[in-house]
């Protein structure tokens, strides 16, 4: 059965309108068979987005910060903080072309464009020396446990000192496993928000 963290998807094409709207905002975008969640932005996405918007709302934003939306899928998180933070210069990676395609086609319908959509395995695309004040994640559970880390510990590579990730998972999917090593490689770990059985988890580079 194909997944959704596959990089070459072959499932024939069965494309479809979704709507969304959060922070007072009303967005429209396409989705396709083998991308994740591709009936409806997912509870746990959803939840990720408004706890993060009003953290970053809360400690206020910077002119010109970079954010990173790691494993985009058709591009919800990036388009909707390049929307909500203008300022921001926004990239979006996703291992998945058909789902780096979708978001590229979202975020000329939502007319506002992250600064990059890009197919990278993880952050093996990005340069080593570009890095990030946030990042922003719904990691690929079911790609397992190492590929879910590798997201962390790749994140934590191109983080600027005081940036912060963001990550959402239910506690069945191994919110606890994930609390626990993000403190290892960051030294911190709050969660930050719960519903739902969603918890968005929040580490700070140097904020030990």
């Amino acid at each position: 059965m194909p997944q959704y963290f596959e990089a070459n998807p072959e499932t024939p094409s069965n494309r479809k309108f979704v709507d969304y709207r959060i922070n007072g905002i009303n967005f429209k975008f396409v989705t396709d068979t083998a991308v994740f969640s591709k009936a409806s932005v997912d509870k746990g996405t959803d939840l990720l987005l408004e706890s993060s918007i009003a953290d970053i709302k809360r400690r206020g934003p910077g002119r010109d910060e970079s954010l990173l939306d790691l494993g985009c899928g058709w591009g919800v998180v990036g388009i909707v903080m390049k929307t909500v933070f203008t300022l921001f210069d926004v990239t979006c990676v996703d291992v998945n072309t058909r789902a780096v395609a979708l978001a590229k086609e979202n975020a000329k319908l939502n007319l506002n464009s992250p600064d990059t959509i890009m197919v990278s395995d993880v952050l093996a695309q990005i340069p080593e020396d570009k890095m990030f004040d946030t990042v922003i994640t719904n990691p690929p559970v079911r790609a397992g446990k190492k590929t879910v880390f590798a997201f962390y510990e790749e994140s934590y590579a191109h983080m600027k000192e005081g940036g912060a990730i963001y990550v959402v998972l239910q506690r069945k999917q191994g919110a606890d496993s994930s609390k626990k090593k993000l403190t290892e490689l960051f030294g911190n770990c709050e969660t930050i928000d719960i519903k739902g059985g969603y918890h968005v988890m929040k580490s700070v580079k140097g904020g030990a």
